[in-house]
């Protein structure tokens, strides 16, 4: 009779229940077929039966440990609390290197198991730990992995994400290429999981932190093309007065609005923002008319929009053209407005009329179909009486 002490036996059980052995399911078979076929003493031996049992327990035990273990891992966040611990204390030990590669392997790891989640919150506080220690270029590229998985995991822009992607735009040097290649990417984010936010080039929530960050960074032409395409007229109108009062010169005063009016009115309606600035420019009076002409263009242009009057926009074009043509870029924003807010079709080709030939064309043209729609209406009576 073959006799199997003990210690044979829970090495046995021990390797059919670890994972890693190769021949995990060959040992399987061959115990449970040794249990059955042969006699243990009892000097710490069982019967076969009793061999089932004993994996039994064994395997349930071991189970319910690795239930917890990974429980504890999911617990404990993005990389368990030890690999948090060994990458903080790889950063502390100045092995930036070391811990950058960590974080980028942590990163594919949870990419493959789709734990969105539990990765962004990994990835901004190792961005955010890098940046602390200057390591500029090993936080940028820890945040461009954060975009990447908001790309796809398709999120949806939230409060909190907005101020995580501001938080690590800050941290990373203006004058690093970096920079801007994680901001496109925010944006292109942004967009692309919220449609009605196409027009913008971004959702409006981003432009605004992306915008008080440049003007924190006092750099005004970058904040403005961001306030523009935001929803915060408010701190746009405050950022253009600092810019007016500070940089400009006093006959400039209507210059800075106007242009700011023109570019949103190409994307959005713009009443707040000229409202806002005159209400907090400390030269101005709130209430038209002004000493400025383009200001009381921009007021007269902004109740002609209301109107949808084609006659009424062709005529403060050409009052004001003088002073229109102070800022040559004025011309491109008015073809623009003209076209969205009041039906003129866009300039054919080079013509040499330009802009004013090309809304006299417009005016002319709807005068005439206002002329044969009262010529149809008399036409019309005319029948009529000669009918009766």
């Amino acid at each position: 009779m073959v006799q199997i002490s003990r210690q044979s036996l829970n090495l046995w059980i021990k390797y059919s229940l670890d994972e890693t052995v190769c021949y995990r399911n060959h040992l399987l078979k061959s115990a449970s077929k040794f249990a059955r076929s042969y006699l243990v003493t009892p000097h710490g031996w069982c019967y076969g039966s009793r061999f089932h049992s004993r994996y039994l327990c064994t395997a349930q035990r071991i189970s319910e440990k690795r239930k917890i273990k990974m429980a504890g891992i999911v617990r404990a966040g993005p990389g368990a609390e030890r690999v948090l611990q060994k990458l903080k204390k790889s950063i502390e030990d100045g092995n930036y290197y070391e811990a950058h590669q960590m974080y980028r392997t942590l990163y594919f790891r949870y990419m493959g198991q789709e734990r969105y989640e539990p990765l962004l919150k990994l990835l901004y506080d190792g961005a955010m730990l890098l940046f602390q220690h200057q390591q500029h270029s090993s936080g940028a590229d820890l945040a461009k992995l954060y975009v990447e998985v908001l790309q796809k995991a398709k999120l949806n822009v939230q409060k909190d994400i907005i101020n995580n992607l501001a938080d690590m735009m800050s941290k990373i040097p203006s004058s690093a290429p970096e920079r801007q290649a994680f901001l496109m990417a925010a944006l292109s984010w942004s967009q692309n999981e919220n449609p009605e936010s196409k027009k913008f080039e971004g959702h409006p929530q981003l432009h605004q932190m992306v915008a008080n960050i440049y003007w924190r960074e006092t750099n005004y032409h970058m904040a403005r093309y961001h306030f523009i395409r935001s929803d915060d007229m408010d701190n746009l109108g405050s950022m253009l007065v600092e810019i007016q009062v500070d940089l400009g010169y006093p006959s400039e005063i209507d210059l800075f609005v106007t242009q700011a009016v023109l570019q949103i009115l190409c994307i959005s309606f713009a009443n707040s923002l000229f409202d806002n600035y005159l209400e907090r420019h400390p030269l101005l009076d709130n209430e038209p008319p002004f000493n400025y002409p383009l200001l009381n263009f921009t007021w007269m242009l902004l109740l002609a929009i209301r109107s949808t009057k084609l006659s009424a926009f062709a005529i403060l074009c050409e009052y004001y053209q003088p002073s229109l043509k102070r800022d040559p870029s004025y011309k491109d924003y008015l073809d623009r407005i003209g076209q969205i807010y009041f039906g003129m079709p866009p300039p054919r080709g080079m013509s040499n009329q330009g802009m004013f030939g090309n809304l006299i064309q417009s005016l002319m043209g709807s005068l005439d179909g206002d002329s044969d729609s009262e010529d149809t209406t008399a036409r019309s009576n005319l029948h009529a009486s000669e009918l009766d």
